[in-house]
């Protein structure tokens, strides 16, 4: 059995190396039963992770790389989904926002449960959070929209924290559009209607680790996209449904 742990990155040499070598020696230390590996997905990436990335698939053997040349987290991740033969997939933030402990709180439930899908949520009463007032109003705004909108019971659909059985994903990736942010709820709510099981769990999630980062995300812009989004969303579920095409 193959577990492969996905970090997508988009211009992020400052994290790159480090991240990625703190996941690597943290799953080093866990002396699993299953095999593993990690994958440094690159989309649209324009500064130097490209050969940062090579570099370490050279150095270490449990390191692998895989290139999209098109900008987009969703994009890359279903077409690097689409290609893998690996039994699980868990793909979390470069920056490691939440905290890599939870990694086998996540692996437990797949492993053990038999969920199709084991997610991070920042929401949950049992979760930590730190970050600035503003995020965390607009999370709570998005997913009040969102289950307003579309009628889900999640606590958290963005959180980039997530873990599937390749099965599962088969049969939920060509009902995937979105090729950047949303991506995650289109994940989720087309997981719920092809009734995949799926499990919440708390996270120790941190903004602003690194100083020198800047979050990618405009709050204003993405959370009108979100909502524009949340309404074609909507929409496809209904024709969906009424073409029983799933």
């Amino acid at each position: 059995m193959l577990i492969e742990f996905i970090l997508p990155c988009y211009n992020e040499k400052q994290l790159l190396k480090q991240n990625s070598l703190k996941l690597l020696n943290f799953l080093n230390q866990q002396n699993y039963s299953f095999d593993w590996k990690i994958v440094l997905l690159l989309n649209g990436t324009t500064d130097d992770s490209k050969p940062i990335a090579l570099e370490m698939k050279e150095q270490y053997n449990k390191i692998a790389v895989f290139i999209v040349e098109e900008k987009g987290k969703g994009n890359a991740i279903k077409k690097y989904f689409d290609y893998s033969s690996a039994d699980f997939l868990i793909y979390m933030d470069i920056d490691l926002a939440v905290d890599i402990k939870n990694i086998n709180d996540l692996i437990s439930p797949l492993l053990n449960n038999n969920y199709d899908l084991v997610i991070g949520s920042r929401l949950l009463k049992e979760s930590t959070t730190n970050r600035s007032a503003i995020r965390e109003l607009s999370s709570r705004v998005y997913i009040f929209l969102s289950k307003l909108i579309l009628k889900h019971s999640l606590s958290d659909l963005q959180c980039g924290f997530k873990g599937i059985k390749k099965e599962a994903f088969k049969k939920i990736s060509p009902f995937i559009q979105d090729k950047f942010w949303f991506f995650d709820t289109e994940l989720l709510i087309f997981a719920i209607l092809l009734n995949r099981t799926i499990k919440e769990i708390p996270v120790d999630w941190s903004e602003n680790r690194y100083e020198k980062r800047k979050s990618k995300i405009k709050i204003i812009k993405n959370s009108l996209d979100f909502i524009k989004n949340l309404l074609q969303l909507k929409k496809r579920l209904k024709a969906v449904k009424n073409n029983k095409s799933f």
